[in-house]
């Protein structure tokens, strides 16, 4: 795996356990916390959703579903 790829997992990973912490949060949240921009927070949200792990029930605050996820 490439170092940006490796980048990019760790943080959708961090991501999600922030959401997970502090859900519902908005994509403006997420984006100070990790210092990315907007963009970046939609693709890496993007990812999340497309894998089950997390919704939008209201318009730009996101949580975290009730899918089984094992982190290591």
């Amino acid at each position: 795996m490439n170092q940006s790829t490796t980048r990019m997992l760790t943080r959708v990973k961090a991501m999600y356990l922030f959401i997970k912490k502090n859900g519902p949060v908005s994509t403006l949240e997420i984006a100070e916390e990790f210092g990315i921009t907007d963009r970046t927070v939609q693709r890496d949200l993007n990812v999340l959703e497309y894998n089950g792990l997390v919704k939008s029930p209201s318009r730009g605050r996101w949580k975290v579903t009730s899918k089984k996820v094992k982190i290591s």
